[in-house]
């Protein structure tokens, strides 16, 4: 029997082997008591819908199948076969949805062969899902994924059931699964999958679970808009802290998603409170190059800010050096810790890394959590990546810190 293979809808990619298979036995007459026949008056009928399948007159065999089907002393054997050729002539019609009755109705009758039920099965969840029948999407997914024939299709076309459905808990029970077999894997889940999941998490308004979603998204795929959406809700747990603000800041200035003028200028004045007008003076240059101040007063406050943060800028810079060595030789940290963050701000990164260092070492400094982050960050400054790792994942005692110690390490591996 000649092999039809002709392109149909997005979703319906029919089982022509096995069709053009099973069509063997039209008309059979001699295959042994064991063996199913078709009867007379059916086999001839499909023997002329064969034909009209193999010249693409759809209209016709689906005429003539129609006929078959009424037809007196038809058999189980012959329904099967009217079944099977209706779903694949419907299907290559565009009518999904009498094909899908047609297939469904044949998939377990007995007679088709089991080697050919995988294929259908996920061809049915394709089709019902562009049907819109969500729980037969579901129902059928399902079953290919308990048989062990799935593909990602199938189980993508499953999650987003769930999704449209409003079924937000299951959605990403579901994806979440597909996610974590990926990871386990040594694959990077798809972004596809990742979207859905966050998607699911912010219908349930669970942050924790949206938070998670935006970490994996900027590990698998670091776009800007990722890492923005993800400092953005970082940036919701730092209302009563200053420093921590101000060290959200700093990574969105270092991934580049620092974006509106009140970020830009608020980050300014942070740096400038800390002692830091190097900082300062980058983040609103920044700003001026990016001409986020559009507005005339923002940009006006953003040219007075520069200029005080340049000016003290050109005052410490003169001493730096002799009050370093009045850091180093303190019993405690602390000075270092300030000489860090002025070395820092104006790109002398060895010589920040050396002050961190010493401040670590030494001990006794207000804040030890953020200290090993800002090793970190002079560390990847200077160059010195793997360093720069091993000091973010020291970074301990701080809810806020140690998550922007996890982050920063993540973009030192992606730099």
């Amino acid at each position: 029997m000649t092999h039809i293979s002709m392109k149909i809808s997005s979703s319906f990619v029919p089982v022509l082997a096995a069709l053009a298979t099973s069509l063997l036995f039209l008309g059979a007459t001699a295959m042994g008591a064991d063996k199913p026949q078709n009867s007379p008056k059916v086999g001839k009928i499909l023997q002329s819908v064969q034909e009209d399948l193999k010249n693409k007159k759809y209209t016709d065999a689906i005429t003539k199948l129609k006929e078959a089907d009424g037809t007196a002393g038809k058999n189980a054997y012959d329904q099967h076969f009217i079944n099977e050729m209706l779903g694949f002539a419907y299907g290559h019609s565009g009518n999904n949805a009498e094909a899908a009755k047609a297939y469904e109705a044949e998939l377990d009758d007995g007679f088709t062969p089991p080697a050919d039920i995988p294929a259908r099965i996920r061809l049915l969840a394709g089709v019902e899902y562009d049907l819109k029948n969500y729980d037969k999407t579901i129902d059928y997914g399902n079953r290919a994924i308990k048989g062990g024939f799935a593909d990602d299709d199938t189980r993508i076309r499953v999650a987003q059931a769930y999704y449209l459905k409003g079924d937000w808990k299951d959605t990403y029970h579901f994806v979440e699964g597909m996610i974590e077999n990926a990871i386990k894997s040594g694959q990077n889940p798809k972004n596809d999958w990742l979207q859905l999941a966050l998607s699911s998490c912010a219908k349930m308004d669970d942050s924790a679970c949206t938070t998670k979603q935006l970490e994996r998204l900027v590990t698998y795929y670091p776009k800007p808009e990722y890492w923005q959406n993800l400092l953005f809700t970082l940036m919701k747990d730092t209302a009563n802290s200053d420093s921590n603000t101000m060290q959200v800041y700093r990574l969105m200035l270092e991934v580049d998603v620092l974006k509106t003028p009140d970020d830009f200028i608020e980050m300014a004045n942070l740096a400038m409170d800390a002692g830091s007008p190097g900082e300062a003076q980058k983040a609103l240059q920044r700003g001026f190059d990016k001409n986020a101040f559009t507005d005339q007063r923002n940009k006006e406050k953003a040219q007075r800010l520069l200029e005080k943060a340049k000016a003290k800028a050109a005052a410490d810079q003169a001493s730096l050096d002799k009050i370093a060595k009045e850091a180093d030789a303190a019993p405690t940290g602390a000075k270092n810790v300030g000489m860090g963050l002025a070395y820092l701000g104006y790109g002398q990164y060895d010589k920040a890394v050396d002050q961190y260092t010493k401040a670590v070492s030494k001990g006794g400094v207000k804040n030890p959590p953020e200290t090993q982050l800002m090793l970190g960050i002079a560390d990847l400054k200077a160059g010195h990546k793997d360093d720069a790792v091993k000091a973010f994942k020291a970074v301990k005692g701080d809810p806020v810190l140690e998550r922007l110690g996890g982050l920063w390490a993540l973009h030192a591996r992606q730099a």
